[in-house]
């Protein structure tokens, strides 16, 4: 008998140049569920460059999206979260400032619109080789529905060299600012290729990246993008 074992595959090779940095929340009794504009600014406070860096982003603190029973409340319900001790603010920098930011926040404390958090020890973790991604919030235009939307969306990307093979837009909801609401809409785009799908990593999409907008996180399935938004 002639039995060869199967080559394994090679683990995909992820750049580091770009990583998400996780500082732990101490603290902290609760932040506003629509807290993307105060957050921006206070970290923009305390890091001027963040503003001017084209690969930084500052994703919104999220909780357990369910957990006895509760859903996170809609951005407009003027709620409040309640993180827990595993709750982590994370912002995305190319690596080479990865030492920076840890010196500008590490031990700082932040005030939120009248809620404080205090940011513990930093973490980094690198990007992901999902090919499915997924996007909490993505600026769209008032006057576009779904289909002009995903269209929009896979327009901005072939630009890019970016194929958009499958996606699904999923909720709606607004982001305050003191111009006025921003609309976006969830985004999840699968069987995205490891290069491309590093490149949305690396880079998002549209305006607003450090309110949390256009920042692309691993997903491990297809099924509707409204059950992820925790």
């Amino acid at each position: 008998m002639f039995w060869q074992e199967t080559d394994a595959e090679a683990e995909p090779q992820v750049p580091d140049d770009v990583v998400d940095v996780l500082f732990p929340l101490r603290q902290c009794k609760s932040l506003p569920v629509d807290h993307a504009h105060a957050l921006a600014n206070a970290l923009i406070e305390t890091v001027p460059w963040l503003v001017e860096e084209p690969y930084a982003a500052i994703h919104t603190i999220h909780v357990a999206g369910s957990q006895n029973g509760w859903e996170r409340p809609s951005q407009e319900s003027g709620q409040q979260l309640l993180p827990s001790r595993r709750t982590k603010l994370n912002i995305r920098i190319p690596r080479a400032r990865l030492d920076d930011l840890k010196r500008a926040l590490e031990g700082q404390t932040l005030v939120l619109e009248g809620s404080s958090l205090t940011l513990g020890p930093a973490k980094e973790r690198p990007l992901s080789a999902e090919k499915t991604l997924f996007a909490r919030y993505v600026i769209a235009q008032t006057d576009e529905d779904e289909d002009q939307f995903l269209h929009r969306i896979a327009s901005e990307l072939a630009e890019r060299g970016i194929k958009i093979r499958k996606a699904l837009c999923g909720k709606t909801q607004s982001l305050s600012t003191p111009r006025g609401p921003l609309l976006t809409r969830s985004l999840m785009l699968a069987e995205l290729s490891l290069d491309d799908a590093i490149a949305l990593q690396q880079q998002g999409i549209g305006d607003h990246q450090t309110m949390g907008c256009g920042i692309f996180l691993p997903h491990k399935g297809i099924e509707a993008v409204a059950k992820a938004t925790g």
